[in-house]
């Protein structure tokens, strides 16, 4: 893998935190969709160390706990890697008939309640340390406070939970306490980003599904804006939720729903162009996301150590420039969109 570093900057004291060009996305040893074992899941996190990953991501969300968990077991003996999690969501142990595990499969019975207050953000932190039992997050994301999760209102009453009763300010204490190095959000939506960009200082976003192949409305004011205040972006899902890895076939998947007609004639085009340059779908999809300089890390998911070596070779396969300028010749892809480089 390429394993050079990208600097994601504490705006405060403008103190580095260094990212591996490609991290980790830890959502799948939460059990996501399907059941592995702990041991497939040491082996998973194994394989990535092995191949030079120095940055993981999780949450509380992903399994309930389970993946922090996993996440904790495997990295606490390695003190030279970064670790984000996230805050929002409080994990209560319930009778399993009053589990959320959404598309979790076996995992603890515990329900889920949103807090973004001071209280909450100090509670959901103290248990993510629990879980992570040694290995300690560096960066720390408020996850998912965006309308797409709760609906306008309700995601307005968040925000004001976090800017008016202290949520905000916990995510500054633990920062400048040297407790965490980074503070941030974790959403699937660059307009909240810029809402929270507009009320206070954060370090960095880690965008979801938001800039791809398929996607680069951020261009229009929110990246650039991530420029001018050297915000770092930590880009997931940059396979819009599995289309741009398997490509416009039946039953491909955008945005966690079977993707409609429209966005499989754009993909199949897409893929046409990548066909005539001899390069997969997948792999311009993963690379095109490095090319904006705002962008630090890509996180591609990994459930077994098949698939972190498949996430490597695609992460090195050599893509000509031209192949950039085709797609935005057709109108593939914006103009104004940053490509990667040779």
């Amino acid at each position: 893998m390429r394993v050079t570093q990208k600097n994601l900057l504490n705006n405060r004291t403008k103190t580095p935190v260094a990212l591996t060009a490609m991290g980790f996305g830890a959502a799948p040893l939460g059990n996501l969709y399907t059941a592995m074992s702990d041991a497939q899941a040491d082996e998973t996190l194994d394989a990535a160390l092995s191949a030079g990953f120095a940055y993981f991501d999780t949450a509380p969300f992903y399994g309930l706990g389970l993946s922090e968990q996993r996440v904790g077991k495997a990295l606490s003996a390695h003190k030279d890697i970064v670790i984000s999690t996230k805050v929002g969501r409080l994990l209560h142990d319930c009778h399993p008939d009053d589990a959320t595990p959404e598309m979790y499969v076996d995992v603890p019975s515990r329900r889920i309640t949103f807090d973004y207050s001071y209280d909450g953000i100090m509670r959901s932190y103290a248990a993510s340390l629990n879980r992570l039992n040694g290995a300690r997050p560096n960066i720390l994301l408020l996850h998912d406070i965006d309308p797409g999760t709760h609906g306008q209102a309700v995601s307005d009453r968040h925000l004001r939970d976090l800017f008016e009763h202290g949520g905000y300010r916990a995510l500054q204490e633990l920062r400048e306490n040297g407790d965490i190095a980074a503070i941030g959000a974790g959403v699937n939506d660059w307009k909240i980003c810029e809402r929270l960009l507009g009320e206070a200082e954060f370090d960095c976003f880690l965008l979801a599904g938001r800039y791809t192949l398929l996607e680069q409305e951020a261009l229009d004011s929110f990246l650039p804006l991530c420029e001018k205040r050297d915000v770092g972006i930590i880009l997931g899902g940059p396979y819009n939720s599995g289309i741009l890895a398997t490509g416009a076939v039946p039953g491909a998947r955008y945005n966690y729903m079977p993707a409609e007609q429209p966005i499989l004639d754009q993909v199949a085009k897409i893929e046409a162009v990548c066909a005539s340059h001899n390069v997969p779908l997948i792999a311009a999809a993963l690379q095109f996301v490095m090319g904006h300089p705002a962008v630090r890390s890509v996180i591609p998911g990994a459930a077994n150590p098949t698939e972190i070596a498949s996430n490597v070779a695609v992460f090195n396969t050599k893509i000509p420039a031209d192949l950039w300028s085709d797609l935005q010749a057709e109108g593939l892809i914006r103009t104004d969109a940053p490509c990667p480089k040779e």
